[in-house]
């Protein structure tokens, strides 16, 4: 960068949340400090402790629907936030989620004139589409989606795939394939760390691991792995299956794997926050399954790859964009009889999967440094095109609620001000009455002492009189 920047990340979701643009978000962040000024923006948790960052963490109100979606859900229009965030002087706010964290950066925007980039990484369409009943809502639900993201200055997508599914969204505008890296480092981690991460499990010597990574959500394509896992099993092949991570459906997931009679040979891990130990559980496993056709980027599929592990995959979808069949990755149809002979051809000749896991190692890794260091040379132009003028202007509808929204946060921020700068002077003013109070108390005080003092002298006085008296009168009597 020719020069050090101030940039805004925004997601809906961060550590402790586990998934993949959580992970993309703080691979920017901790990329970045490093040469630069960054603030993540993010909703709320309890559980975050963000003192173990080289790098600030603003978080905003949320809602705990962790056990709806599995996340706390943010409510971005918070006055005091945005009265912070426009304090900083950002140069360029870049936003990981069209929806709500969208929504903060276009208010922000607003505010305090700086372009708005957006990564597009994860397919909206069927979130929307198991979040919503009806054809006529879902289709509202993307409209609004569409325009929320053709809000943005510019558009990035993390694969090919992912700029298609924005078109098929009703996306009409430019767009970017800006691709996420991977934060292991090629190669293996040391055997003393695999024995200590895998050890107490049921992996016997040289029996196929397949694992998967990842949120235990069915979309993911975790059927189609069972199905074909109980196929495999029919057919008298041993295995151990690894499942590592957590999601709205890990119960019925597990309740399934218990109903196909798949308990002994399937293993469900909790979700792993240390990156080190998730890398162990990939340098142990043969084969990565990962037949979804819901992630825009997979990932964990370049994770797996930073191991030498080769995954195997849908033919067409997004994970499977960049790999070569039987050269860097295993390509199948979108079905569990597809898998189930894959994974019988491959369990015959493990060298083959061996093979192709230094192929994937070759052509699929990139590192999060190589990623972030071509976000971060897109930044200067998109800066630079946005003070030139470059960018279209924002005046759509929800351009004008997004404005209201803004301005309304102002007035309410300037309303708060002028109660805390009132509030200190009618302080001020109590505090010097009490102080007067006090002066006049202490006055008070003193001259009454001084009152006592006289008439102890004048008591004692006359006390000293009458006796002197007395002996007189004795005397004479």
């Amino acid at each position: 960068m020719t020069e050090k920047r101030n940039i805004c990340l925004v997601n809906d979701a961060f550590p402790p949340e586990i998934d993949g643009v959580a992970n993309a978000v703080l691979n920017y962040a901790d990329i970045i400090s490093r040469s630069s000024r960054v603030t993540v923006v993010t909703p709320d948790n309890p559980e975050a402790d963000d003192s173990v960052y080289s790098f600030p963490v603003l978080r905003y109100p949320s809602v705990d629907l962790t056990k709806l979606v599995g996340y706390y859900a943010g409510f971005p229009f918070s006055p005091e936030v945005q009265k912070r965030l426009v304090a900083e002087g950002f140069d360029l706010i870049h936003t990981h989620c069209p929806i709500t964290s969208t929504m903060l950066a276009r208010s922000l925007r607003d505010r305090i004139d700086a372009p708005v980039v957006l990564t597009y990484h994860t397919k909206f369409d069927i979130d929307i589409a198991n979040a919503i009943s009806g054809k006529l809502l879902q289709e509202e639900a993307k409209r609004l989606l569409v325009q929320n993201i053709d809000a943005c200055d510019e558009v990035w997508t993390v694969s090919r795939g992912a700029g298609e599914n924005l078109r098929s969204l009703g996306f009409e505008g430019d767009y970017i394939v800006m691709p996420n890296g991977v934060d292991f480092p090629r190669g293996r981690v040391d055997d003393t760390l695999i024995d200590e991460v895998t050890g107490a499990c049921d992996l016997p010597d040289g029996v196929p691991v397949f694992l998967f990574v990842g949120r235990m959500m069915w979309y993911k394509g975790i059927r189609i792995i069972l199905d074909a896992l109980k196929t495999l099993r029919e057919s008298g092949q041993d295995y151990r299956m690894v499942f590592v991570g957590g999601g709205g459906d890990r119960d019925e997931i597990v309740a399934y794997t218990q109903e196909l009679g798949l308990s002994d040979r399937v293993l469900f891990v909790e979700p792993i926050r240390d990156r080190s130990r998730i890398r162990a559980w990939y340098c142990r496993a043969d084969l990565f399954l990962f037949p979804s056709t819901f992630d825009t980027n997979g990932l964990v599929v370049h994770e797996a790859a930073a191991c030498a592990l080769a995954s195997v995959l849908i033919a067409g979808s997004c994970a499977a964009e960049d790999a070569v069949d039987g050269v860097s990755g295993f390509l199948i149809e979108e079905n569990a009889a597809s898998m189930a002979a894959k994974l019988t051809e491959l369990c015959k000749a493990p060298e083959v999967f061996r093979a192709v896991g230094d192929g994937a190692q070759r052509e699929l890794y990139i590192s999060w440094d190589e990623a972030v260091a071509s976000a971060m040379a897109r930044y200067e132009i998109v800066i630079e095109n946005y003070r030139a003028g470059k960018y279209p202007r924002h005046t759509g509808l929800s351009d004008d609620l997004i404005h209201s929204i803004a301005r309304s946060m102002d007035g309410y921020n300037r309303s708060v001000e002028y109660s805390r700068a009132r509030m200190h002077e009618l302080s001020e003013s109590y505090r010097k009455l009490r102080r007067e109070v006090l002066e006049q108390s202490q006055k008070l005080q003193g001259i009454t002492a001084d009152r006592e003092n006289v008439q102890g002298r004048l008591t004692k006085e006359l006390r000293s009189r009458f006796e002197d008296l007395a002996k007189y009168w004795e005397r004479f009597m």
